[in-house]
């Protein structure tokens, strides 16, 4: 059973590493429900088995928005201010965002990260109808802005690019630079994210074997060794195709997503 979940994580990573490169996003919101799907082949105690989701996740996402970020630094799709002003504040919710993952009983995790995602999907298609852009917040407001997407993005084991593309682009920043930025970003917020999974899971008896408190390092190796190879892919895409067709592509992403996990 453990082969054939390698088999499916590989097959994962492939997917997660376009679409990292692609969207800006880590992977996590395929990642996440993938994993709750595939775990019980691993014999894995359902009751930890949304946490070992979310933290392996995290820890995929360090591997495939590294990855990304890198390919978007050599195209020119990173804008650095973004970057200096957003970054303090993903790590700090990053930590936060583990930590609240202990305080939610275990049976409403998956409602929660199905109810985050759905909200992602709505804004997302109504920023594809809105024209309007404003000027970026101030620096202290950036921040703080940064802290909540850092905080909600490792409570539902993403890199925070369905939150941070979105934002970034509405305040004026062009879509492939807010794909790149966000990238950069997530990669942070998954360092911070599975450094408190791996605090708060040592403390669990129930831990499967080859794990790093909630992280699971059979799935970890697996997803990351395919997921690195195909973000070069998604990153091409990136800067070639229009806008429009990158929002909707992203929007329609979100609500199938939405769709799964609460249905």
């Amino acid at each position: 059973m453990l082969i054939e979940l390698l088999v499916a994580c590989l097959v994962l990573g492939a997917v997660v590493g376009v679409m990292a490169g692609l969207l800006g996003i880590g992977g996590g919101l395929i990642v996440v429900p993938a994993l709750l799907f595939m775990l019980p082949m691993a014999n894995i105690d359902p009751s930890i088995s949304m946490q070992i989701a979310l933290a392996t996740s995290l820890a995929t996402i360090i591997a495939t928005s590294g990855s990304s970020a890198i390919n978007h630094f050599r195209l020119g799709n990173v804008d650095m201010y973004v970057v200096k002003w957003l970054m303090p504040g993903v790590v700090v919710g990053g930590f936060l965002g583990a930590k609240a993952a202990e305080w939610i009983p275990a049976q409403y995790l998956p409602k929660v990260f199905g109810l985050i995602v759905l909200c992602l999907a709505v804004q997302m298609l109504f920023s594809i109808k809105g024209k309007t852009t404003r000027s970026m917040p101030s620096n202290t407001a950036t921040l703080f802005i940064g802290t909540g997407i850092g905080t909600v993005s490792s409570l539902a084991g993403i890199g925070g690019g369905s939150l941070s593309v979105p934002f970034l682009n509405r305040h004026g920043i062009e879509m492939r630079k807010a794909v790149g930025s966000s990238s950069v970003c997530g990669f942070m917020i998954a360092v911070s994210g599975m450094l408190g999974f791996i605090l708060h899971g040592y403390k669990v008896d129930s831990l499967p074997e080859y794990s790093i408190g909630y992280v699971y390092l059979p799935a970890l190796i697996a997803i990351a060794s395919t997921s690195m190879m195909t973000t070069r892919i998604g990153a091409k895409l990136a800067s070639s195709l229009p806008t429009p067709t990158l929002k909707k592509i992203f929007a329609l992403f979100l609500m199938f997503v939405a769709g799964t996990m609460l249905l």
